[in-house]
């Protein structure tokens, strides 16, 4: 516990209105904008300027009026362990008070005037004003949406409770464990880390009888900026990415509609541009010009060391290993299955999906969930995979025969025929989602439980993907080979391979991000939610059952 950092002054405030939301920011290093965070970062801008002066050594002298004013000042105390960046410091001599600015209005609910965690706040920079020789009898908080100025007294009972939940935030940070979520609070659904923390989600999947409530994945306005044009840069503008070729415009997009960026072949980024996508921490991505997933460059990476440290003692775990990939094959397994039994295109006489089919693939099913090993469950996911491979052309319309779409069997590096190609270019985009969505929650793409690390393999992105190469990967193949998006003119061959044209390309990506963006109801929480967001929170419940917040991983299947 003596190793502890001092503790931000603020950190206390976000104890006291909840526990968890304290060690996600400060201990785990988590954190994300709402519309009232980055609404209190806008009305805090003219206080966090530096303004004034807090003598170093308070006056002496009792009758000294001389007036303090200073703004954004920091004070620390190795005796107290507190820091704290005031935002207002004022008063006359020795005698001052800390000014606290908050966006909203006076809480008329509270009988104070001031909430349990504002007191909390403004009573620990009034104890750090003291321990540097200031006297300081009270506080202030200060509305900045009514104008309304609260004093708050530094009585000895609000001393006392200040003392007890610096106490309490040190013993929960250095316990190493999560303490677990509100229960069905008022506040989460206002909190700008519920996403992250997920507290009915965690609640549910405890065996706790409560129904979650719709979440938000972040950056769900935002959107993809590919770039797939040959010998195309990008480069910033103000506010804006310009897409040029030859030195002419070609795209351009907003900066704050950009979920990120995704360059192929030889398309280029400027180095302001990319300076600009790393502090807005827009990740950037980089594909072969046929569309291999060759890496990303993102910011200095999450800095939730918790995380990383319960996915590399898991993975070395091979109880746990087997665990999770059981449940993935599997649930890649019901889910082909179900692909198969809505998307046959029988006879009239024969329209649905075989009955033996069906129940030889339940019975892969059940044999991956009882894997003794890793071995065995790779020759049961194979055997899976073969069945439904084989029967993958009758989710082709029987006009795909005669316009070049014939599938008989998966190959790949490189793939023979146009159903394989867009089937490698769509488990490719769908593996850079999936490096996409596990780096942003902090997790190590590269360390996987069921597929083994190989040099520049996203193992643990390919196993995130197993359930959803039917639902998404291909879903899209089938949905632009039967509507007719694609034509055998957008593929080229040559050298024993067949790859997209840049026009066939780009209407695939196109039908990728239709998919992506298309809503479903989440089978086990019930509400709607896209599948973009859904990777996210599938990310984020991977981290809780690592953690060993739930039992059990709860893997996507539809029915």
């Amino acid at each position: 516990m003596t190793d502890l950092p001092l503790i931000p002054v603020r950190m206390l405030n976000e104890h006291v209105y909840c526990p968890r939301l304290a060690y996600l920011m400060w201990v785990q290093g988590e954190f994300q904008h709402n519309e009232f965070t980055v609404d209190g970062a806008i009305k805090h801008r003219r206080v966090d300027r530096p303004g004034g002066k807090l003598p170093e050594q308070p006056s002496q002298a009792a009758d000294d009026e001389t007036r303090i004013h200073a703004r954004s000042v920091t004070l620390s105390s190795d005796e107290l362990g507190l820091i704290a960046k005031m935002d207002l410091v004022e008063g006359e001599g020795a005698v001052v008070a800390p000014v606290d600015y908050k966006r909203g209005k006076r809480p008329h609910k509270a009988a104070s005037g001031v909430y349990e965690p504002e007191q909390i706040q403004v009573c620990a920079q009034g104890l750090l004003l003291e321990e540097h020789g200031y006297s300081c009898p009270e506080g202030v908080v200060y509305f900045v949406a009514s104008r309304e100025r609260v004093r708050v007294p530094l009585d000895e009972e609000l001393r006392t409770r200040t003392r007890n939940a610096m106490t309490e935030l040190r013993r929960n940070a250095a316990s190493g464990c999560i303490p677990a979520p509100l229960e069905d609070s008022p506040k989460c659904p206002r909190c700008s880390l519920a996403g992250i923390c997920l507290p009915d989600e965690v609640r549910f999947l405890s065996r706790t009888p409560v129904q979650p409530r719709p979440i938000f994945a972040a950056r769900d306005a935002a959107k993809p900026l590919y770039v797939q044009t040959q010998r195309a840069y990008v480069r910033k503008d103000g506010e804006v990415l310009v897409v040029e070729q030859e030195k002419e415009q070609v795209a351009k997009a907003r900066l704050a509609e950009v979920s990120q960026v995704a360059l192929f072949g030889s398309a280029a980024l400027t180095t302001p541009a990319l300076h600009e996508c790393l502090r807005r921490e827009i990740p950037v991505t980089w594909l072969s010009y046929g569309g291999w997933f060759i890496g990303h460059t993102v910011t200095v990476g999450r800095r939730n060391v918790e995380t990383r440290t319960h996915q590399y003692r898991a993975s070395f775990d091979d109880g746990r290993c087997l665990d999770l990939a059981r449940r993935l094959v599997a649930g890649k397994i019901v889910n082909s299955r179900t692909l198969l039994r809505r998307n046959w295109r029988g006879t009239d006489d024969d329209a649905s999906a075989p009955r033996e089919l069906l129940t030889a693939l339940r019975e892969d099913m059940r044999h991956a969930g009882r894997a003794p090993s890793l071995a065995v469950l790779l020759g049961v996911e194979g055997a899976a995979a073969n069945r439904y491979f084989q029967n993958f052309q009758n989710m082709l319309r029987e006009a795909s025969d005669d316009l070049g779409f014939d599938f008989s069997t998966r190959n790949r590096r490189p793939p023979k025929d146009p159903v394989n190609a867009l089937l490698s270019f769509a488990y490719a985009m769908l593996t850079r989602e999936w490096t996409m969505a596990l780096s942003s929650v902090g997790l190590d793409p590269y360390r996987g439980f069921y597929h083994q690390p190989r040099f520049g393999r996203p193992a643990l992105a390919l196993d995130m993907m197993e359930p959803f190469r039917p639902l998404v990967a291909d879903s899209v193949v089938l949905t632009v080979i039967n509507n007719g998006e694609i034509r055998p003119e957008d593929f080229i061959s040559a050298a024993g391979g067949c790859n997209l044209k840049d026009a066939g390309r780009k209407k695939f990506i196109q039908a990728f991000e239709r998919r992506l963006q298309q809503e479903i109801t989440h089978p086990i929480f019930k509400y709607r939610i896209n599948y973009r967001q859904l990777f996210e929170v599938q990310s984020r419940l991977l981290v809780r059952w690592l953690g060993d917040e739930i039992p059990t991983y709860p893997v996507f299947m539809t029915r």
